[in-house]
């Protein structure tokens, strides 16, 4: 498969000699497509080969064990979903996976107008016995992405002549990110083509971590096109809160994964950057030139997005995993999700 979207080095970002050709490349790669590669990221290629290789074990554990871990333990959403048990759109999506955001303690004294608190707290872990590195990896791994997610969402600030600085509200303490472990069993059944759904990420940034089986896609003005896997390149996806912070001068865009066909299944690693849970969805005020060239936000019909970026977050868990929703929240389920 040939590669058509565009390849960005992040390292370029700290040579003052390539910077302005950087933020430009950065700038309009951004607005006219708004997925690509990012090398140059300074993630260190020990670390990921250590994260796939707790990945492919976790998901090579028992059924018995991974359900130990099943999400409907858990009222912050975390833990394993198994095969057909996650929606996108409506439908079941063909795959097996672990959710593990940021390990706090639970949020105290949560006001009832304010359920999306709940999100914050502890993850569910393999047995030690069972994979004696998994925590400490998937922590460490956390951290690294976290730092290189920052210093790109920096980087998109500048290249909009923004200061740096100008979203720190969204990326303040606690911090607020999901990591997503995910196994698609290959399948020749025409009913499971459905790996993930067509959907826009909802956060800040994705940074994707694909192995070599393909099946990404992604939504352009001339079509469907595959996102073929690329060494050690994180594929960039823009979340909907950046679209909606520029007027859709940043581009989120629509994307799926096609179910593996034949023998082999399909392993990734995603890294999703997501808001505070106070905070509220910003607007820049992007130059006279850049906002003639922002596009408008492409709100879904029928995903509407909150400015309460909590309440956001909040409702996307809600639709997506609706056994845990109507086992912790019936009421905020049954408001927000079937009215």
């Amino acid at each position: 498969m040939q590669n058509q979207l565009p390849v960005i080095n992040l390292s370029r970002v700290d040579d003052p000699n390539q910077q302005a050709d950087f933020y430009r490349e950065l700038r309009q790669t951004a607005r006219d497509i708004g997925f690509f590669y990012l090398v140059g990221h300074g993630v260190d290629i020990a670390q990921i080969r250590a994260m796939e290789c707790e990945a492919r074990a976790f998901f090579q554990l028992s059924a018995a064990q991974k359900n130990a871990l099943a999400m409907e333990h858990s009222p912050q959403f975390r833990g394993y979903t198994g095969a057909k048990e996650e929606i996108t759109r409506n439908q079941p999506d063909n795959r097996e996976q672990i959710d593990i955001g940021a390990e706090l303690p639970v949020w105290e004294n949560i006001p009832d107008d304010a359920p999306w608190l709940h999100l914050q707290g502890p993850n569910l872990w393999p047995q030690a016995a069972d994979l004696p590195e998994f925590k400490t990896t998937v922590l460490a791994y956390q951290q690294t992405l976290r730092a290189v997610a920052i210093k790109l969402l920096r980087a998109f600030l500048v290249a909009l002549d923004q200061p740096a600085n100008a979203l720190d509200d969204l990326i303040a303490d606690p911090p607020v990110h999901l990591l997503k472990l995910v196994r698609y069993p290959a399948s020749s059944a025409a009913a499971d083509a459905q790996g993930v759904g067509a959907h826009k990420d909802t956060d800040i940034l994705t940074l994707l971590l694909q192995d070599e089986v393909g099946g990404l896609q992604v939504e352009t003005d001339h079509g469907w096109i595959d996102v073929p896997p690329l060494q050690d390149a994180f594929v960039i996806n823009i979340g909907e809160i950046l679209e909606l912070a520029t007027n859709g001068y940043l581009r989120a865009n629509v994307h799926r994964v096609v179910t593996p066909q034949g023998q082999q299944d399909r392993y990734s690693i995603a890294y999703f950057l997501a808001p505070h849970l106070n905070s509220r969805v910003p607007h820049l005020n992007l130059s006279t030139e850049l906002k003639q060239l922002a596009l408008g936000p492409e709100a879904d019909p029928n995903n509407p997005m909150f400015h309460q970026l909590g309440a956001n977050s909040f409702k996307s868990r809600l639709r997506s995993h609706v056994a845990v929703s109507k086992k912790y929240y019936p009421q905020s389920y049954a408001q927000i999700c079937q009215s």
